[in-house]
Formats: C-alpha cells, structure tokens, sequence
C-alpha cells in the first residue's frame, strides 16, 4: 500500500541523508506492519532515483575525508559508537521489537549487547592489520602492501535480525575507511533508521546513510555508478540478482545467502535428551527465521527413536508469543507473505512425512506459527532441500558416518552445520568433510566477534565478522621503489 505525502499521518520515517533526516523526494510511503497482530503501526519512504542519488552523492563526498582519517581517529569514533548503543538500548529494542514482534526479554540479552561488542571489535581490527612483510623481492627495489577502502559501499539488509545484519555490514565498512548508503528491508526499517539516528550524532555526515524502500529502491542501491562495493544478506535469489547487476559495472560483491543447516546426531553423544534441547532452541529461535538455523537433523538410526521424542517434547514445551511475553523463546514470522510461503510447505507435505507436533498457525491474529518437528522425511523433498524460514525442524536418519555426510552435503546451500558427537576422531574428520562454511560440534549458533561467518555453494560468498570480514571491505595496493643508485 503506497500513500501519497500529502495524506500522510505524522507518525512516519524519514531517510537519513548526510547527517539529516529528510524525506523521500518521492513523496511515496508504505506501511509498516505490526507482525504480532498484522496491523499498520508506521508508515516508510519508499525511495527513488533522487534519493538514491543523493545518499550516494553524500557518501562519495564525505569519502574524500574519511577514506583519510587514520584507524586510530576511526577506532576512537566506533567505540563511541559502541557505548552509545548500550547506553539508547532500550530505544534500539523497542523499535526492533515493534518491528519484528521479537520478545523484548531476547532481544536485550541476545542482540544489542552484542551489536556493541562487533563495533568495539571492528574498533580494535582497524588499528592492527596484518599483511606480508615489505622487502627486496626484486633487486634495488623495495616492495611494500597498502590496505585501503575500496570506496563507497552500498548495503542492502534483510528483515530477520534486522539491526544486527546492519551492524555486521556497517561497522567493517566504515572501520576500513569506506563510507555507506544501506537499504534496509521495506518490511523492517524501524530500528535501522534509528540506528543512523545514534550513529549521526558520532560520524561525520556523509559516512553512513539509510534510505528506504521497496525492491525497486533495492535494485537503484544495487546497481548506482558510485557503489564500488554492494554487500546484502538475503536469499538466494536476491543475491544472484545481485551479482548479474554488480557484472554490468564490475563493483565487488559480498553475498550472505540462505542456508540449509544440517544438524549430524551421532549414537555415541551421552546426553541425548540435553542434545535435542539445544537443538529445538538452535532450531526454532527467532521463528526459524535463521539462515543458520539447526533446521535440518539427521539423526542415526540406532537412536532415532529416543532423540525423535526428546527432540518433540522440547518443542511441544517450546512458547511462542508476543514481544512482551518474557517466557516466549520466539514471536511471530515477520510477514503476511512469509506466513503464506512456511504454510505452504505443510499444504504440500508428501504422505510418508509425520508431523509430530506444530505445522500449524498459531490464533487469528498476527503471523504466528507454531514450533514444528517433522519426522520421515526423504532426502529429495522440498522441505528437505528448500529453505523453509520457519520454527521448522526435520528429521531424517542415517546409517553411517559417509552416509551422514552426503545427506548433510547433498543440498544446494553451504553455510552452517553441526556435528554433535563423543568421538574427538570423528568430529574431526566429519568437520573436515562437511561442506559449510561453519560447523559447530556439540553446539549450534553460537557467534563470536573474533570468528568469520559466510558459506559455500548457493550461500554466497565473503565473511562477515572478524578481520576476514574487515578485509572484505579493503583493496590491496602492491608500492615498489627503486632504490639503486
């Protein structure tokens, strides 16, 4: 639903373009919708050529002085960033709560704290890269490796962790000196847009802007001239658009994509009852609304049985709820569309599946789905090889360890996985032979600042985290001097 300005109601966004909020020449909005109960609570820009232009005409300006600023100027102004984060949490997670239907309880422990710590991190990774040795590889001359900002950055987010996939873009972004236009998801800018708020009031104007929009805008952030960098999270087809747009004027790409996550329970592990607790949280937090969600188990055959029933008892004890229900480990899916595309699935479920609890709605208001276990299921089914995006798990059983690792390979996806297993030999060799990007044994989705995150295959390609992510956004610029006489 598209309003023109003039009939607009107050309560609206506003683009954030060098260092001002200003409103969309566009003179377009759309609404926002409320996901625990399917109602307009806010009204977005929807963003055109003009606006795009300009928050890439700001961007480019403010390059020619921050691209210069040295990793220490750059460090101290991130790690202001950070401390305001904590300090305006409250404000982050009540946008990103509206917005998403996130209960606030795991909001405030699980994301916002953690949004500050990337930016101390990405803080401290500028002040000290590390590169090859400067030497005389070449009689009379000495040859030296420069790091530099690539430019300006276009960024295009996505609506399951909204305000943490914009900090995992940012801050490596800017830490290396480039400066950013971003393009969050039409269905949840809120907490983005307040972000830039928190950010304007620390970074010089033009280093980070946020203009909002539907797939057109997505597509003008995308492919504008001055990008030299476009990096997204999204699905797959999103980023495989992405890099034929990018082709067409050569701009780098970095891809975090959809994923599949294969879940390999082996007979030895001791504890199978506090294995399949971990996994129904690893599976169904955020709504499975995870691109590495523990959404995909394959359990051995000599233990189905029992793991099956602890792994449905954990999810039949599993609440979901609103954003004020401190005892809901999830809320809603994010959308109308998204409620329609996980229903779906379970309009299609092949006969010889078992719905062992879930795969249902959950009321008349809102998008909400119940937590799912589905058991019997075979290697080709769709719910096995697409991405469901929902508090889905599946199940299916395994007969050996080679037999484990190709069901575990034999998907189009290849960025997270998990081996859960007593045996240090076969966690060892089983990791080496999965074909994801991260594997976790013993646990599942746990991230850390210091450690890359990025897939394989059809999940794209580039890291985010880390100092491998903070290369991502540096090129590398071989000086040679002549140093005879």
């Amino acid at each position: 639903m598209t309003t023109p300005v003039e009939n607009h109601a107050p309560t609206h966004l506003r683009n954030y373009i060098n260092g001002e909020f200003v409103d969309a020449k566009s003179g377009r909005f759309s609404d926002v919708i409320d996901p625990c109960t399917g109602e307009a609570y806010l009204q977005a820009p929807i963003s055109g050529p003009e606006d795009v232009d300009a928050a890439y005409a700001a961007a480019a300006a403010a390059f020619e002085s921050w691209s210069q600023t040295t990793p220490g100027e750059r460090a101290n102004l991130l790690l202001k960033v950070a401390d305001a984060i904590e300090a305006r949490a409250d404000e982050l997670n009540e946008a990103e709560c509206l917005n998403t239907g996130k209960p606030r309880a795991r909001m405030a422990e699980d994301e916002t704290p953690i949004a500050a710590d990337h930016f101390r991190f990405f803080a401290g990774a500028a002040r000290t890269l590390e590169g090859p040795t400067s030497g005389e590889f070449l009689a009379d001359h000495t040859s030296m490796i420069r790091y530099e900002p690539i430019g300006v950055v276009g960024q295009v987010t996505p609506w399951n962790y909204p305000m943490m996939m914009a900090v995992w873009k940012i801050a490596p972004a800017i830490a290396a000196g480039n400066t950013v236009v971003l393009k969050p998801s039409d269905t949840t800018p809120a907490a983005t847009i307040k972000l830039a708020e928190i950010l304007g009031e620390i970074l010089p104007k033009g280093v980070f802007n946020v203009v909002a929009g539907d797939r057109e805008t997505g597509a003008l952030v995308v492919g504008h001239p001055t990008a030299q960098m476009v990096a997204i999270t999204g699905s797959v087809g999103a980023g495989m658009a992405v890099a034929k747009s990018a082709a067409d004027d050569l701009k780098r790409v970095h891809l975090e994509l959809g994923g599949k996550a294969p879940v390999v329970v082996f007979d030895d592990v001791t504890d199978l009852k506090a294995a399949a607790d971990a996994i129904a949280t690893a599976g169904l937090y955020n709504a499975g609304q995870d691109c590495t969600a523990a959404c995909r188990v394959l359990v051995h055959e000599n233990v189905h049985d029992e793991f099956v029933a602890a792994l449905t008892e954990a999810a039949v004890n599993t609440v979901t709820g609103d954003l004020s229900n401190e005892d809901a480990l999830y809320g809603p899916l994010n959308n109308a569309s998204q409620l329609a595309r996980v229903s779906g699935f379970f309009d299609r479920v092949p006969d010889h599946a078992k719905i062992l609890t879930g795969g249902h709605r959950v009321g008349d208001k809102g998008y909400f789905f119940a937590p799912t276990i589905v058991d019997g299921l075979h290697q080709d089914d769709e719910m096995v090889q697409d991405e469901v995006f929902g508090p889905v798990i599946t199940v299916q059983t395994f007969s050996d360890e080679a037999d484990a690792v190709a069901k575990a390979n034999g998907v189009r996806y290849g960025l997270s996985s998990s081996v859960w297993t007593s045996n240090h030999g076969r966690a060892m060799r089983v990791s080496k032979r999965l074909d994801f990007g991260v594997v976790w044994v013993n646990t599942h989705i746990p991230f850390v600042s210091e450690m890359p995150h990025g897939g394989f295959k059809h999940s794209g390609y580039g890291k985010d985290l880390s100092v491998f992510g903070l290369h991502d956004y540096l090129r590398i610029k071989h000086v040679m001097h002549y140093i005879g006489e």
